[in-house]
């Protein structure tokens, strides 16, 4: 049986980045102050979710969560792009690479992750 491969890693990298940007910019700290955001990535057949918590992510697991504040849908190759920087954020989205539902000032807090 062959593993296929999962975006659960790359995604952890990428908060692991976040969160260290956040520790060394107190500009991001400042602007991340006092948000709590629930966000669900769907990947297609890979689902996972994150909170968003004061500059920090956690409860970061497979699977989605009910009525998430931010729903982000691509493909894993789509998600990989944006996470490599080989497919800039603002293309991606008019392009329809990826599909972001929210409030539009929840929407801003998910590029303080790419």
């Amino acid at each position: 049986m062959v593993k296929r491969m999962t975006m659960y890693d790359a995604i952890q990298e990428m908060i692991d980045k976040f969160h260290k940007k956040a520790e060394n910019d107190e500009k991001v700290r400042e602007k991340m102050e006092g948000v709590v955001k629930t966000v669900n990535i769907d990947l297609g057949e890979e689902k996972y979710s994150l909170k968003l918590d004061n500059a920090r992510v956690t409860n970061y697991k497979e699977g989605t969560i009910e009525n998430p504040d931010i729903i982000f849908t691509s493909t894993p190759e789509n998600l990989q792009a944006l996470i490599d920087g080989t497919l800039r954020p603002m293309k991606a989205y008019f392009t329809k690479k990826f599909t972001v539902k929210g409030k539009f000032e929840d929407l801003m807090h998910l590029k303080s992750l790419f």
